[in-house]
């Protein structure tokens, strides 16, 4: 699967938004947020309310329920309820010496840059690509959700290393058997 560069990685965004460990740490959308500070203007404050934590983690939801869901009816509505959260304001930049588009305005807060980022960047792989390519990881006890972006859309796993993990677990059991 090919894509562009922003939206591949705006997509990628929005896989680490549901993948973000949110039970271990109650500040966990600013922790979140400063590991991701390339996606935001160098003026955003990123600290985030108790009001704004609690909606990126709404937002979080949402785009854990798009990869999840089992039906393209599923996932034009669970889209579309992300996309009602998004105020996108596109502006071409060429900040790092390739010029392409941003979705959220720069002098939007930082909650507002990352949920039109990930609603923008999730719909457009949705869009072009196929809902079928997100997915939840098949390995035991892993349940991260991952884009495929293999060429015959054949991934089930989230990465590598789970790949690995499940396969030496297949093999110990039938050797076990």
């Amino acid at each position: 699967m090919d894509y562009d560069t922003y939206g591949s990685n705006a997509v990628e965004l929005a896989i680490d938004l549901a993948n973000a460990d949110r039970a271990a740490d109650p500040d966990w959308a600013v922790a979140f947020l400063r590991a991701h500070d390339e996606w935001f203007t160098p003026e955003t404050a990123l600290e985030l309310s108790p009001a704004e934590t609690r909606r990126a983690a709404a937002t979080s939801d949402l785009v854990r329920a798009v990869a999840v869901a089992g039906t393209q009816d599923d996932v034009i509505a669970r889209l579309n309820e992300l996309l009602a959260l998004a105020r996108p304001h596109p502006y071409a930049t060429d900040h790092d010496g390739e010029l392409h588009l941003h979705y959220a305005r720069p002098d939007a807060s930082a909650l507002e840059q990352l949920t039109t980022t990930v609603a923008m960047g999730l719909s457009q792989v949705v869009a072009q690509h196929g809902w079928q390519r997100l997915g939840v990881c098949s390995a035991e006890g892993c349940d991260d959700v991952y884009v495929d972006t293999s060429r015959n859309a054949s991934r089930r796993y989230c990465s590598n290393t789970c790949a690995s993990r499940s396969t030496v677990a297949a093999y110990r059991a039938r050797r076990k058997a």
